[in-house]
């Protein structure tokens, strides 16, 4: 057997030795060991390594200082390199530029949306100390978190607890179901109003154009303005503190004096309002708001410096307990900026919210520019046997690896920073529909928290993107690739298969998810909810709160005015049936306690939603009556009467409940009726326990229209409409909008994700299409022989698609158990939720197979149908 000189002492020559020097010396020391070794291998060794030593003197080192070509000449080598290769390889570069393009394309939209996200609520001056209550109520072992608190709660935290700088107490717009009225003579305006106490601006960050910050609301009968509402009303902010407006929300109205001009609210809110009234006024007209046991407000906190938030939360709940006797809820608090992305809460403790959405995009957003980064390696490292006497000859007089490195490099670095010129345009010329798609205003603006990210990404996405092909590139030995032998690995075909599996099982993961999400909004959209929504159709009615001259002359009410009105509405063609309320059935209800059903017993901690209704309500909606009967002009009861739904009967444990008595808030009531359990809240939640009071002066009006002639009828209630209430516009909405309104965000999660799942599907297919040419191509020839020999065009196609169809079938066998994990994760979140049928992940698979080999078909039989004699003659 021959004997081979000790590799590390020959290394170690190559390295020292000059070049001109080296292979004369090396062929004069290999000599030696072979003559040397047969007769004593171990002494030839140390024969061997002790020559090389001996050569380590000066006349043989070579020169480790190489003067390197000017920086400014290298870059425009390069660049010239690289704009030849771009033209030389059309196909390639349009697959990259596409692919690259659409990845940072996304990236970009996603990142606007997600800063757009993460920016809710954060532009308070006390942001870092701003906290609001929440309120955690024990019932029967399962804890329903809200925001509602005691109305006195704020006044109490600031006398009793030093460790609060400020405490104040806002009743949002958003709780009311309807918008309010602001009236200036003839011009009327629907305008959504807060009521927040005199320190509120102490709190919160609400600049005032005009008007003291500190009494602006010490008044009752105060009312500030944003800037556009004075606008619209006045046509200036400037002289307007001390002008008298109307007001009326719901069942209160009044007259107010202008004290302030405030900034509008920014986009940043999560809470937009156009008016803001005194908390005072509003417990004029809520009474029992002054009770511990109401839970309506929002309660908010700024904290002095180095609070302990645990603490404070026990004296919350201390302080809770010792107001009302015996009471099984908890306060905490949670930082306000938070609330928006992280508002929801199972049995008491924190379960995410839209955070999901933010994180999920983010995965989605790394995702889309990972495929478009593994598609630019693998038709890199493809068409490397098309380089490689470019990098052999360059190697071969004398191009230091490092320098080949460089180039490569910079030719990604180019493609990247191509693509992100054509995604920002893109973007640019796509932003109104992006805007339109996700409800938000989206800017690009030419700043460094877009900048910064942008190039970073864009910097880093070249550099994962040409640092694999740049390293197998350079690594080839010049003698082999200029003696024509093979120089691909083994290795690089592995990893080019293992990139395609990856982009795979990313699309197919995205296409489960959009499935998924289709499927649970149509169940959503189909669900039995326990009321009919069809050809519903809502609007606010708005009415002087003191009766009119008609009716005092014959002792009316303003019961009496709205009752006229709904007759007015009954006698209109078109119209089925009539009702009203004074809430939205689907907004907000609030909830109450206080109710005690069984003697000698405590109740109080049971918590009820509350839906106030008039006559004719279950009617109208057609909710089923289980027991008893609905609210009846003519039952005796009057407003003594209250309705419960099967879930409150249930959790209350009441037999033959029809008929008992009980006491709400001290006042003696009468169970007239038992409704079929029906969904008022979102499908997030399960139907909760819901008390119905009668109140028939509600100004919530729901009209039942006959199928097929909604226009007439609309138009007939609109003519109604404007002869009472001149000057306001004929703001009407469908119940079965209201009802999708509530989803909004996860019909825009889901029309996103389809977008995204299409975008994901093309930039594999795209890598697909290039490494299915690049095959077609390399076995041109074989191919040619295969058809002389007798192969079919099928045959063939196959041969070409099958390493496709596995890399794909291994993706799909990859993902479904991701994709299955992921889909239950987010339907857990729903208390009703559809079913994850096995046709759903086995659709996605085939969908993702079918779309690959059709991709990967468009290559394969164009090169299968290519007449052998010119695949076997070209050179």
């Amino acid at each position: 057997m021959k004997l081979h000189p000790p590799e590390k002492p020959l290394k170690f020559l190559r390295w020292f030795c000059r070049k001109d020097y080296l292979e004369e010396i090396e062929g004069d020391l290999v000599e030696l060991f072979e003559q040397e070794s047969d007769q004593s291998p171990r002494r030839a060794r140390r024969a061997f390594a002790w020559r090389v030593l001996k050569y380590l003197r000066p006349g043989f080192i070579r020169s480790f200082h190489s003067r390197p070509l000017a920086p400014t000449a290298m870059l425009k080598h390069n660049l010239l390199i690289t704009l030849r290769s771009f033209q030389r390889y059309k196909a390639s570069f349009l697959i990259n530029l596409i692919g690259l393009t659409a990845g940072l394309a996304c990236a970009v939209v996603l990142y606007l949306w997600i800063q757009d996200e993460l920016h809710i609520d954060r532009y308070h001056a006390n942001d870092a100390r701003l906290y609001q209550v929440l309120q955690h109520s024990d019932e029967q072992g399962n804890i329903a978190t809200g925001a509602g608190t005691a109305g006195i709660l704020a006044r109490a935290i600031t006398a009793e607890l030093p460790e609060v700088e400020q405490a104040t107490t806002v009743v949002r717009a958003q709780w009311f179901s309807e918008k309010g009225v602001l009236t200036v003579g003839d011009t009327r305006m629907r305008l959504g109003g807060q009521y927040a106490e005199s320190n509120y601006f102490q709190v919160f960050t609400c600049p005032l154009l005009a008007g003291n910050p500190g009494k602006a609301l010490t008044d009752k009968y105060s009312i500030l303005l944003s800037e556009t509402t004075a606008q619209r009303l006045f046509g200036t902010t400037e002289d307007l503190l001390g002008k008298v407006v109307e007001w009326k929300v719901g069942f209160s109205t009044g007259l107010f004096h202008i004290t302030g001009i405030f900034e509008d609210v920014p986009p940043a809110s999560s809470t937009p309002f156009d008016v803001m009234l005194s908390f005072d006024v509003f417990l004029d007209d809520h009474p029992w708001l002054r009770e511990w046991g109401n839970s309506d407000p929002n309660t908010f906190l700024v904290v002095r410096p180095g609070a302990d938030i645990d603490a404070l939360n026990l004296k919350l709940t201390k302080l809770l307990q010792r107001n009302l006797k015996e009471s099984r809820h908890a306060l905490s608090l949670q930082r306000y900026s938070e609330r928006y992305l992280h508002g929801r809460y199972e049995n008491g403790v924190p379960a995410g919210g839209r955070i999901l959405y933010v994180q999920l995009f983010s995965v989605i957003a790394v995702f889309l520019v990972g495929i478009a980064c593994i598609n630019f390696m693998n038709l890199s490292t493809a068409r490397a046997s098309r380089r490689v006497k470019e990098v052999g000859i360059k190697k071969a007089i004398g191009a230091a690896r490092s320098a080949l490195v460089v180039q490569y490099l910079q030719e990604s670095l180019l493609m990247a920073f191509l693509s992100l010129g054509v995604a920002t345009a893109a973007v640019w010329v796509l932003l109104p529909s992006i805007n339109g798609l996700t409800g938000k205003t989206l800017m690009l603006t030419w700043d460094m928290d877009l900048i910064l990210p942008a190039f970073g990404v864009t910097l880093l996405t070249g550099v994962l993107a040409g640092s694999y092909p740049a390293l197998y590139l350079s690594g080839f030995r010049p003698a082999r690739v200029l003696k024509g032998k093979p120089v691909t690995p083994t290795g690089g075909l592995l990893a080019r298969r293992g990139l395609v599996v990856f982009q795979f099982v990313v699309s197919v993961i995205l296409i489960v998810t959009v499935l998924v999400v289709y499927r649970q909004m149509d169940y959503i959209q189909s669900r039995n909810l326990g009321y009919n929504r069809d050809h519903v159709v809502m609007f606010e009615l708005e009415m002087t709160n003191q009766p009119t001259e008609e009716f005092l002359a014959e002792g009316g009410t303003f019961e009496h005015n709205v009752e006229a009105f709904l007759q007015e509405i009954r006698q209109i063609p078109g119209v089925t049936q009539v009702a009203n309320s004074a809430h939205n059935i689907t907004g907000y209800h609030g909830r109450l306690g206080g109710i005690d059903w069984r003697e000698g017993e405590d109740d109080n901690e049971m918590m009820f939603a509350n839906l106030e209704v008039g006559y004719d309500f279950t009617q109208a909606l057609r909710i089923r009556i289980v027991e008893g009967k609905p609210f009846l002009r003519d039952s005796g009861t009057g407003r003594r009467g209250v309705i419960f739904n099967q879930a409150a009967i249930d959790r209350m444990g009441l037999a033959d409940p029809v008929g008992k008595t009980l006491r709400l808030w001290g006042q003696e009531k009468e169970i007239v009726g038992v409704v079929e359990n029906f969904h008022f809240t979102s499908l997030y939640e399960k139907v909760e326990p819901l008390v119905m009071q009668l109140e028939p002066r509600g100004t919530t009006m729901m009209i039942r229209l006959r199928a097929g002639e909604e226009r007439e009828t609309l138009a007939r209630l609109e003519t109604l409409y404007h002869r009472h209430m001149a000057g306001l516009t004929f703001d009407y909405r469908f119940l079965d909008d209201t009802y999708q309104a509530l989803y909004a965000a996860e019909q825009r999660i889901s029309t996103l994700s389809r977008y995204f799942a299409g975008i994901a599907i093309l930039i594999s297919c795209l890598g697909l299409f290039g490494l299915a040419a690049f095959t077609a191509e390399r076995r041109e020839k074989e191919i040619g022989i295969r058809k002389i020999l007798g192969s079919g065009d099928a045959r063939i196609v196959w041969l070409l698609s099958a390493d496709f169809a596995h890399m794909v079938l291994i993706a799909v066998v990859v993902a479904i158990p991701i994709s299955y994990i992921a889909a239950r994760q987010w339907l857990s979140g729903f208390a009703y939720s559809t079913s994850l049928d096995w046709w759903l992940f086995a659709g996605a698979g085939v969908l993702a197979l079918l779309v690959a080999l059709l991709t990967v078909a468009l290559q394969t039989i164009r090169a299968a149908r290519v007449n052998p004699v010119q695949s076997l003659t070209k050179e």
